[in-house]
């Protein structure tokens, strides 16, 4: 019986808090003991989430550091968790996604003879630099672990032509929709901040709002350049109001308030927690991002997004008509936002990731099998 055996579940950024919190909360009504180990690979990105979900994490490894490398941080991380390893008796991690801190805990518990279960597992774009170094996180993470959630049949198919067994494999639809159920109920009872109250003296909302967001490696240097160039005409040639949360990463600061700073129309501001830049985006006709997780969210809301990136591991938006491919072509990143500002949002009945009960399904999935 599977009844008391020792589940952790493992995170490490705020993505991860926001995509697994609903997850460890399905865990806790469950009949395992479950415990939460956060690497903080993000820590106050991290925090935010961790203090809205109120999760309270059972071991905190606390491993952020300014301007550390990545082989650093998995050198941390491996020696962090491997201690939880000897000091604890784990008999399932779940770790999610394509982060550094899932491989490497992904790692750490195969070379344990832990069980590993991979959420959000099965996205691919095949180019080990696009996105990097998330591509290959995900790649190693799914060659290690025992269980796949794939959060739709595409990247179900993926997995089953990389070997893994079936029997496997589970389509969960993205515990992301589950987590945004949760939000958006909280928002609409009349969530407010001094962010929020900030925005509203200084953005006018009733025009359209185009939301951005920018943090990949493989676009730093000159796809920033022309990303700013392209948000630069964007602004100037149409009655909207822009809202850039900046990225802390100085390659993406520098870049962002030489060219945009001066704008009236261009608000460029802090990182914001999730809640807020949940808020920010039910409000938003369009978003320019070269985020996975908005290509995930904004279908909800009916926003479409500009995705830029020259590929995406989330083909299923694209395909729905959600998300739209627009690298950093300055011209195509111009021409696509006049294209969509003239339509009304996409149909929100349109979601290709799921209804929101994603976490139920990973639960059921280990009460109907021996593990």
């Amino acid at each position: 019986m599977n009844e008391n055996k020792n589940v952790l579940i493992c995170i490490g950024t705020r993505p991860e808090a926001i995509k697994m919190a609903p997850v460890y909360f399905q865990f806790l009504k469950s009949d395992y003991n479950t415990k939460l180990c956060v690497t903080a690979q993000h820590r106050g990105l991290l925090d935010q989430v961790l203090d809205f979900f109120k999760m309270k994490p059972d071991f905190d490894l606390d491993l952020m550091t300014p301007n550390q490398t990545l082989n650093k941080l998995s050198s941390r991380i491996l020696e962090g968790i491997d201690k939880i390893f000897t000091e604890n008796k784990i008999d399932l991690v779940l770790v999610h996604g394509d982060t550094t801190t899932s491989s490497v805990i992904a790692l750490a518990a195969f070379n344990r003879k832990i069980k590993v279960a991979h959420v959000e597992a099965g996205l691919r774009t095949y180019n080990k630099q696009s996105p990097f170094p998330e591509e290959m996180n995900r790649q190693l993470t799914g060659r290690l672990a025992d269980f796949h959630f794939a959060p739709g049949e595409t990247a179900s198919l993926n997995l089953k032509k990389e070997g893994v067994a079936s029997n496997n494999i589970l389509v969960t639809g993205n515990t992301v929709i589950d987590a945004l159920k949760t939000t958006s109920a909280i928002l609409d009872q009349g969530f407010k901040n001094t962010v929020i109250q900030d925005l509203k003296e200084k953005v006018n909302f009733n025009k359209k709002i185009i939301l951005v967001t920018g943090h990949r490696r493989e676009n730093f240097g000159e796809g920033f350049e022309s990303i700013c160039n392209a948000l630069v005409r964007i602004a100037k040639e149409n009655d909207v109001e822009l809202i850039f949360p900046v990225h802390l990463n100085p390659n993406v600061q520098e870049v962002v308030y030489k060219r945009l700073s001066n704008l009236p129309n261009v608000h460029l501001i802090a990182p914001l927690d999730y809640p807020t830049f949940i808020w920010i985006m039910k409000k938003s006709h369009l978003i320019i991002s070269d985020s996975g997780g908005v290509q995930e969210e904004a279908p909800t809301f009916g926003v479409p997004v500009l995705v830029t990136r020259t590929v995406t591991e989330r083909q299923e938006g694209v395909t729905a008509g959600c998300s739209f491919l627009v690298g950093t072509n300055e011209v195509l990143i111009v021409e696509k936002t006049k294209e969509l500002l003239s339509k009304s949002k996409v149909n929100k009945s349109i979601n290709p990731y799921g209804e929101g009960d994603a976490s139920r399904k990973i639960v059921d999935f280990f009460k109907n099998r021996t593990w």
